[in-house]
């Protein structure tokens, strides 16, 4: 049995009791925090609270060279993520890989930074648009630096028919966390480069460490935001397609938008 247990948002406890008991019978527990991490703890932490041995996987071990996957032929392994197990399409890849091997597999579902940026800023979870990534930009062979285009065409799409975008920020192992301040810098060089308005006095909301006892959410446009401390990761961003009265009322109220806003509403 392969059991998939969802880890929440921010630290050891954010876990069910339900993945904590999972995990308590199982033989073998390993663990990836490439595509999400838990910023409130460490494996240290989080093997004294499961009284078993966390094996930490690198994506390599995930994603090419998955051998562990043998061990739940005949043993109880609990395969551990931030946020929702099942987020990730490196997950359900990893699942469909144990179901070809005869693997049985569980999912033990974790609390999703997708549902609960809703609940941080006020914004309804239905009109959300596709979602998109803002990796960090690389240099090409000539030595230019390219930025990702892509988020920026994602923001447009979804504003042309009102919805919201979230936002995705990087996270690499050289450069670290993306900043919710270099994803908006970087939208901003695209609107410069396209002058389409996507982003010219758009408004945006910049979430920090959702799930801990105190977040950070704040509202305003993109240009002014872009300069506003939001501390230690992990960041994710939020740009708003058309407002619903309520929604602009949340963001003024509780994320400390500025009060134009409430002019642009349904």
């Amino acid at each position: 049995m392969l059991t998939f247990i969802g880890l929440g948002l921010f630290d050891e406890y954010d876990i069910s009791l339900k993945g904590l008991e999972a995990v308590k019978e199982a033989d073998l527990v390993y663990a990836e925090f490439y595509t999400s991490c838990l910023m409130g703890t460490n494996p240290e932490k989080m093997e004294k609270l499961y009284g078993k041995k966390v094996h930490l996987l690198s994506r390599e071990d995930v994603e090419q060279h998955p051998d562990w996957l043998d061990n739940a032929r005949d043993k109880k392994v609990a395969f551990l993520t931030g946020g929702d197990t099942m987020v990730s399409t490196t997950h359900v890849d990893l699942r469909l890989r144990a179901e070809k091997l005869g693997i049985e597999t569980r999912l033990i579902h974790g609390a999703s930074i997708t549902s609960a940026v809703s609940g941080l800023t006020g914004l309804q979870n239905y009109r959300f648009g596709k979602s998109a990534s803002i990796p960090y930009p690389y240099e090409s062979r000539r030595g230019t630096k390219v930025i990702s285009e892509t988020p920026y065409d994602t923001i447009k799409q979804n504003s042309s028919l009102g919805l919201h975008t979230l936002v995705f920020l990087d996270i690499d192992k050289n450069k670290g966390f993306m900043s919710v301040n270099i994803a908006l810098e970087l939208l901003l060089e695209v609107e410069r480069k396209r002058g389409e308005g996507v982003m010219d006095r758009a408004v945006a909301v910049g979430i920090a460490r959702a799930g801990s006892e105190k977040p950070v959410v704040k509202a305003g446009y993109a240009e002014d935001l872009k300069g506003f401390d939001f501390g230690k990761p992990l960041h994710i961003l939020v740009v708003p397609g058309k407002l619903h009265f309520l929604e602009a009322e949340a963001l003024v109220k509780l994320a400390d938008g500025p009060e134009e806003i409430m002019e642009n509403i349904e």
